[in-house]
């Protein structure tokens, strides 16, 4: 198995309702890949089948390599010390753990902190480090930056990416689509218990159509317009303004950004 994971088929009900409807994932080695989906559509549900957390009804799961998971709802007893629980992992997983990457996430400053004193930020870093200690192959991280100030979520973007370059595999689910289109090489979106779509960003963009935006400043104030074909429309807008003879001040063209994109797809256009 080249892979570092392959779904097939995968299934899961909750009494009558069909949260997971068939669905086939492929993810190779050494990637970042994002699974998307708005609530309800059955990516949590598909995150725990995978990570072993979920009983699934029907479907296989074969995962190569070692797991490091990072749950977006996770917790500590709240007079543990930061040390502490990184030694207590270090038992269970009987490893050493690698205090470059203690240092890296800043976990060596919550050292002798309680959990209970540590921040939202400090807390999500501890759960990553203690996801890491095993020194697994790949690495599911929910919502990683939640929490996290500006320096924090640039910091562990950075560390992510070394975690890819040092040939790991990230499984990331996030609503932050900046962040996707930022670090992600594949996506997967789920609608209503299937994959809507899978693939590249720049499959998406082309799956979708173009869809530019276009922000014009005139004298009467600014305007949107979201469009297609950028050559066409952009001439016949300006052309309207010239026939009503008002003044343009500024002219803006943006590429629709992923979330854009993900939402034509989570509606079904």
């Amino acid at each position: 198995m080249t892979d570092a994971l392959q779904v097939r088929g995968l299934r899961k009900s909750y009494g009558k309702k069909e949260v997971l409807k068939g669905i086939d994932l492929c993810i190779r080695k050494g990637v970042i890949f994002a699974l998307l989906g708005v609530n309800g559509a059955g990516k949590t549900t598909a995150l725990e089948c995978i990570e072993g957390l979920r009983k699934y009804d029907s479907g296989s799961i074969a995962i190569n390599g070692r797991m490091g998971i990072q749950l977006q709802s996770a917790s500590l007893p709240v007079h543990i010390k930061g040390i502490e629980a990184v030694h207590l992992f270090e038992k269970w997983n009987k490893v050493s753990v690698n205090t470059s990457m203690l240092t890296a996430l800043g976990v060596d400053n919550l050292a002798n902190k309680q959990y209970q004193e540590m921040s939202t930020g400090q807390k999500r870093r501890l759960h990553l480090a203690l996801a890491l200690i095993s020194d697994p192959d790949i690495v599911f991280l929910d919502e990683p930056t939640a929490g996290l100030d500006i320096e924090g979520r640039i910091s562990l973007h950075e560390y992510i990416r070394t975690l890819k370059a040092q040939g790991k595999t990230i499984l990331l689910a996030s609503h932050d689509m900046a962040e996707v289109e930022n670090l992600c090489d594949n996506i997967a979106i789920l609608k209503d218990g299937r994959i809507a779509f899978a693939g590249t960003v720049s499959e998406l963009t082309r799956a979708v159509g173009k869809h530019y935006n276009i922000c014009i400043k005139t004298s009467q104030g600014m305007e949107k317009f979201e469009v297609d074909n950028i050559g066409e429309s952009l001439i016949s807008i300006l052309k309207g303004y010239h026939e009503k003879e008002i003044e343009i001040q500024d002219i803006q063209v943006n590429r629709g950004s992923l979330e854009q994109h993900f939402v034509k797809i989570a509606r079904g256009e």
